[in-house]
């Protein structure tokens, strides 16, 4: 049977190109997102046995538990959760409205602390299973308007560790994929002369790219990577060295 995983945030971005090169990889993808995507129903048109979507809007964290059932009733037991969905609502914390706070964390932090928590417990009997969770280099350097961002990406970084001390003795790895700056929409706000400054200050004087943190995503998916827990994996172009 082939492995399943289920990735959130699947229609653009990073979700997308880890749902696009973990379909080229053999891997039954369950790919969650709010709407379907053009490039995602292309995808599915490429990969027809391979590729699914779920409209979940992952803010209702009430609405988990029955999300998590319905997809293990479908298609079986997961293999992997990928935890890539999230809110990169910017501005300075003075100024940012309480729901734009309370919008973030549900999503950035209680979405995948409840998702790995009803997903996990089939991986526990499967006595193997990959949990990665998409933080950011945010969580540990810090950015100017990202402060409950990069709060919510560093309490992933702690969930993970502990979760893999939780989890390890079933063969279940857990670990973080900690992106520097890339060309998506959530950073558009950055185009222009502030992108052009961090490609310069970067020792490979680029930016990585989606494609570069997805190819880190399907490496800890793969058996080679079987050793690999309780870490943060960061690709960013050696932006934080």
């Amino acid at each position: 049977m082939t492995d399943y995983v289920i990735i959130t945030g699947a229609s653009k971005g990073l979700g997308l190109a880890i749902s696009q090169q973990a379909a080229a990889n053999g891997y039954a993808v369950i790919a969650i997102a709010r709407q379907l995507s053009e490039p995602l129903r292309a995808l599915q048109q490429a990969y027809p046995e391979l590729v699914n979507f779920h409209a979940a809007d992952l803010a209702y964290l009430d609405k988990i538990p029955e999300l998590c059932k319905q997809l293990i009733k479908q298609y079986g037991r997961p293999y992997a959760l990928i935890n890539n969905a999230a809110a990169g609502h910017d501005g300075v914390l003075a100024t940012m409205p309480n729901s734009s706070i309370d919008h973030l964390m549900r999503l950035n932090i209680q979405a995948p602390i409840l998702l790995s928590k009803y997903l996990v417990r089939s991986m526990l009997l499967n006595r193997k299973g990959r949990i990665i969770n998409i933080s950011s280099i945010i969580a540990k350097t810090g950015f100017n308007g990202l402060s409950v961002y990069a709060a919510s990406k560093a309490a992933l970084e702690g969930f993970s560790k502990s979760l893999a001390r939780e989890v390890g003795k079933a063969g279940i790895t857990v670990n973080c994929v900690a992106p520097g700056y890339m060309q998506t929409d959530m950073t558009s706000s950055l185009l222009g002369d502030k992108l052009e400054s961090i490609k310069r200050r970067s020792p490979l004087g680029k930016l990585a790219t989606v494609d570069d943190a997805a190819a880190m995503v399907i490496y800890l998916l793969s058996e080679r990577a079987s050793a690999i827990t309780g870490t943060v994996l960061t690709v960013d172009a050696g932006s934080t060295a």
